[in-house]
């Protein structure tokens, strides 16, 4: 059965994240809810915009995070990351790196340096994956997923293509590994190419379009930019291109338990942010220079 549509939105305006990154908030702050896409806590997109060439570093310097994990898919552009617990990569178009910050990590993110010296268009996307409680505090770890590593399925005769980051579509699994079930889809979509996404009525599911024009569940098209959220009340989205499109798809299964916040700490509760600003000001998270 298909799902219905609860909801389609724009995210908040953009601000700046450091000053590297020209993102619009999908949610928690544009929507009236922190849980309704659990176990995706965040989401925060960078449309294509232009960066011109510069010799200094751009980017987010050194911040700490416990309690989840965070998600960066680049579609353009080029990110590094450095973490306290001896782990870096770059992200280059059609990668992924997800790392997990768990009981507590400093990490920095910046436009790689042979990016940024060149300059160029950053469309990326950062999500933050919350942990259940028995998982917050397990040690920091990172996955830097490259385009070899993310399986790919051809769709509707060629018409379409799914590549899996997690979770998995038809007989293909995810590169990542999660600490809950987590479909994240990446898909790509000619004129007229349909694609099926079977999920569990209970998972929280949405699809975003980045680019062109999508229909879902007989929907009208929705245009890059535009969020869909479904309704938990049927276990199928079929989603149809209409012109050359991108879209990322989420689905997961809830994590029902309390969830406090504050800034990079998404923790079980009050007492637990206390510690964790503890912790980090009393240096256990490591350390990292920019």
């Amino acid at each position: 059965m298909k799902r219905g549509i609860e909801r389609v939105f724009q995210g908040t305006p953009e601000h700046w994240v450091g000053d590297g990154f020209h993102v619009s908030n999908y949610f928690p702050s544009a929507t009236d809810f922190e849980k309704r896409m659990s176990p995706f806590f965040l989401l925060d997109y960078q449309k294509p915009e232009a960066y011109a060439p510069t010799t200094r570093k751009r980017g987010v310097g050194t911040h700490p995070h416990r309690g989840f994990e965070t998600v960066t898919v680049a579609y353009q552009g080029s990110i590094a990351h450095r973490d306290s617990a001896g782990h870096g990569g770059v992200i280059r178009p059609g990668e992924v790196q997800w790392m997990t910050a768990g009981g507590g990590v400093l990490h920095n993110e910046y436009h790689e340096q042979a990016f940024a010296r060149a300059g160029g268009v950053l469309h990326m996307i950062q999500i933050w994956v919350n942990l259940p409680r028995r998982d917050k505090l397990t040690p920091a770890k990172y996955q830097g997923l490259t385009t070899r590593d993310i399986a790919e399925v051809p769709v509707d005769g060629g018409k379409g293509l799914v590549r899996v980051i997690s979770g998995s579509f038809e007989d293909a699994k995810g590169a990542a590994s999660t600490f809950t079930p987590a479909h994240m889809l990446d898909l790509r979509l000619k004129p007229g190419g349909t694609v099926r996404l079977p999920t569990p009525k209970d998972f929280n599911t949405a699809l975003l379009v980045l680019q062109g024009k999508v229909k879902a569940n007989g929907s009208k098209p929705a245009s890059a930019g535009e969020f869909i959220l479904f309704k938990n009340d049927g276990d199928e989205v079929v989603a149809e291109a209409v012109e050359d499109s991108i879209a990322l798809f989420l689905s997961g299964a809830p994590i029902e338990e309390p969830l406090v916040h504050y800034g990079p700490f998404v923790m079980n509760s009050v007492d637990e942010i206390n510690q964790a600003v503890e912790d980090f000001n009393a240096g256990k998270f490591g350390s990292l220079t920019d």
